[in-house]
């Protein structure tokens, strides 16, 4: 498990790289060596990685030359350059509280530890964002749907890769949220092991509606925050005390 989540980093990282224009379409990635020694990871570990970004269709392997990065339709950039957190946040609460309510009534036995296994990392603070992901992805798997497990899959990549929407969540993650995350995985893991589609449903959603809920507070507060800044420098503008100084 750890392994896999290792992996996946990498994965993640490599490919928030090449959406941030760090490695522009027709370039080619570092050597294999060279990856290992920047993500102090084994050169395996990149290996796997690699190819995952091969079938993501992000990289393009040519043998004895190198590993290129492709490039993309402009289209699908404008739209996801356009996205934002409320939306991306929308699709999933609406489409996981379907995932999760046919899980419901899919998910085996080793799915379920699989899930209690997630939880266990997220209570102790290890790979807190990797097991978050897997938690979610589990119950995408568990639909037997590949569409969905598709789907969910693309959710959480445009979750992790765009600039915008990887700030607005990154301003809601504290200590508090942790706590608060992992008692709504709790939540929805209970609900998908008693195999009641409507509750699993109706966690989900409560999941991502504290979510929404907190993205707006977070939003609030920097706006606050920026009239704030604004009153303090027209303050110290017009401040008398301030024209009393300089004339002296």
């Amino acid at each position: 498990m750890k392994s896999r989540r290792l992996f996946w980093r990498i994965v993640e990282e490599i490919e928030s790289m090449i959406n941030r224009g760090d490695y522009p379409p027709g370039s080619r990635l570092p050597p294999e060596r060279e990856l290992a020694e920047n993500f102090d990871v084994s050169r395996p570990t990149v290996r796997e990685a690699i190819i995952a970004l091969e079938v993501r269709e992000m990289v393009e392997v040519k043998t004895g030359s190198g590993v290129y990065v492709l490039d993309h339709p402009e289209s699908k950039k404008v739209v996801h350059s356009n996205m934002t957190a409320f939306e991306l946040t929308q699709a999933r609460a609406l489409i996981e509280g379907e995932v999760a309510a046919l899980a419901a009534t899919t998910i085996t036995d080793e799915e379920l530890e699989a899930l209690h296994k997630t939880l266990i990392a997220m209570e102790k603070g290890t790979y807190v964002e990797e097991a978050d992901k897997e938690f979610h992805q589990i119950i995408a798997n568990a639909t037997r749907n590949n569409a969905m497990q598709l789907t969910v899959e693309n959710l959480w990549d445009l979750r992790s890769t765009r600039e915008n929407i990887v700030a607005d969540y990154g301003s809601v993650c504290k200590k508090d949220d942790a706590i608060l995350t992992l008692e709504e995985h709790t939540a929805i893991y209970e609900a998908l092991k008693s195999r009641d589609a409507s509750t699993a449903r109706g966690a989900m959603h409560k999941h991502f509606n504290r979510l929404i809920n907190a993205l707006f507070d977070a939003i609030e507060s920097r706006a606050l925050e920026e009239v704030r800044r604004k009153n303090s420098e027209t303050r110290g503008l017009y401040s008398l005390d301030n024209l009393v100084k300089r004339a002296l």
